[in-house]
């Protein structure tokens, strides 16, 4: 069993989350890595991004779109992955899905 794909993911993950932090600035919103997908070529490697508050997600995404390029350059460099995956980004809604349930049933209780 290859286990090279979740091996590069947890890599990237870790990673690209400290690469965020260091290199882009998101003015009024927290922008955190929650997940890493790689596939098995290793050619593709799925980000997905929580972002605080919701109403900042687009904003964010045109950031992270911008800079796209520039921080696959800096990981392949740094994590000295070959081939380096294309990195997607992607909004990770799990926060959001959690609290609109907690919401709904705390709201069940009360009745």
């Amino acid at each position: 069993m290859n286990h090279r794909p979740d091996r590069v993911a947890s890599l990237i993950q870790e990673e690209l989350g400290a690469l965020l932090v260091r290199e882009l600035e998101f003015p009024g919103a927290l922008v955190t890595v929650s997940g890493v997908e790689v596939t098995k070529k290793l050619d593709l490697a799925r980000v997905e991004v929580s972002v605080l508050p919701h109403e900042r997600e687009a904003e964010v995404m045109k950031t992270l779109a911008a800079a796209q390029g520039e921080l696959q350059f800096k990981l392949g460099r740094k994590l000295n992955i070959k081939p380096m995956p294309t990195l997607k980004f992607e909004i990770d809604h799990g926060v959001e899905n959690a609290a609109a349930v907690e919401k709904r049933l705390l709201e069940d209780e009360g009745k």
